[in-house]
């Protein structure tokens, strides 16, 4: 018996349920196994691009909306889509499995677990992506999927894919397809682990103008570590002996520079800009001054391709002339004074009302004595940024 689903068929043949995979990239990723989607997290740019997208995706908040045009009005969000797992985890981090499974494995699968009145979906359970079989049937044209090796009736998958190719059901994996820039990024962490901890060149020279046999020299370097193991105390040693420490700049190990360019060939795999907005490209840390440009450039160039895949699959569960929509402007939200800048020029130019506003900072209505305190102040001064006001 399946967990959700009733009886079900345990006939597995290997052959016909192959997962695609991940790498056909030889030895460019020689010893990185990627088969596994979690190992290609272990560069830390593709999980800092993971964590960004994925992450900001999950905290900003959703609003449903019904109709079009003049006629759209807000309505409540549906209460299973707070906790569409149903596992009590919260919507948050559904989203996050989402958009991880689709920019690691280019396609995210999960089980309807839940339905409503109307047939829509109200619980998805999301499975791991390498858990994930799916064939097309020659003789039917049936799409069949496993996961984890138990076929899976096709009504009860929900699957959404990042990078659609004609004649595929599942979407492309991109890493998969960019095995050899994440496998060579890897080996040189493992590169560097070696080449600073595990002796890839000598810490330190002692030298003496006595010739030694082999025994000598042991007993020799044997003594000078246990005088300095642990210690911060000086040294003394003879006129005869001289000890020279080796250090190499980092910028003149070339295996760096290898790795700076794979971080930011790691990040363009999930979209433009953040490369920079991670700081790889510019090497320069976030300012106070660039924190709102930057953001705008991650939401424009990075993240907004995401927000509408999710968006689309969220209101397609919906009833018809309902939608999802991800509030950006908690991205955006910057210093107080920018803030309120804007507000004031929404509000002068009928875009929002003051009302509005104040929803937006979590404050309450006006009460009467409040507005009465407004009503007995002098009207503003209009600003060069108000953009004129309207009688």
């Amino acid at each position: 018996m399946s967990l959700f689903f009733g009886s079900e068929q345990r006939i597995f043949h290997p052959s016909r349920w192959v997962i695609p995979p991940p790498s056909q990239a030889g030895a460019a990723g020689a010893g990185v196994d990627l088969r596994a989607t979690e190992v290609s997290l272990q560069k830390i740019a593709v999980w800092a691009s993971v964590s960004l997208i994925a992450g900001t995706a999950g905290m900003l908040p959703l609003d449903a909306f019904d109709g079009t045009g003049t006629s759209t009005r807000q309505i409540d969000l549906p209460t299973w889509m707070e906790d569409p797992a149903g596992d009590g985890y919260g919507y948050g981090d559904w989203a996050y499995q989402v958009l991880a499974s689709e920019m690691l494995r280019g396609n995210a699968v999960g089980i309807i677990a839940a339905r409503g009145p109307r047939g829509l979906p109200t619980q998805i359970v999301m499975q791991h992506p390498d858990e994930i079989g799916v064939r097309r049937d020659p003789t039917t044209g049936e799409v069949e999927w496993r996961v984890a090796g138990t076929q899976i009736p096709t009504s009860d998958i929900w699957h959404q894919r990042a990078y659609p190719m004609p004649g595929r059901i599942q979407g492309l994996s991109p890493i998969g397809h960019h095995a050899a820039t994440i496998g060579l990024g890897l080996n040189v962490l493992r590169f560097g682990n070696q080449f600073f901890e595990d002796g890839g060149h000598p810490t330190a020279i002692l030298k003496t103008t006595a010739s030694l046999n082999e025994t000598a020299a042991r007993v020799a370097k044997t003594r000078f570590l246990a005088a300095v193991s642990g210690r911060r105390e000086p040294v003394v040693l003879g006129g005869d002996w001289e000890y020279q420490a080796i250090q190499i700049a980092p910028e003149e190990s070339q295996f760096l520079e290898t790795h700076k360019l794979t971080s930011i060939e790691c990040c363009r795999i999930f979209g433009p800009g953040l490369a920079e907005v991670l700081g790889y490209e510019t090497g320069g840390a976030l300012t106070y001054q660039n924190i709102q440009e930057r953001n705008i450039q991650l939401l424009i160039y990075a993240l907004d391709p995401w927000l509408v895949r999710l968006e689309r699959a969220l209101s397609a569960m919906l009833p018809r002339g309902q939608y999802v929509r991800i509030n950006r402007g908690a991205l955006l939200r910057t210093d107080i004074l920018t803030r309120y800048r804007a507000y004031q020029l929404a509000i002068r130019n009928r875009i929002q009302a003051p009302s509005e506003a104040r929803e937006l900072e979590d404050l309450p209505p006006l009460t009467p004595e409040q507005q009465a305190e407004f009503d007995s102040l002098p009207s503003p001064a209009p600003t060069s940024d108000s953009g004129g006001s309207r009688a």
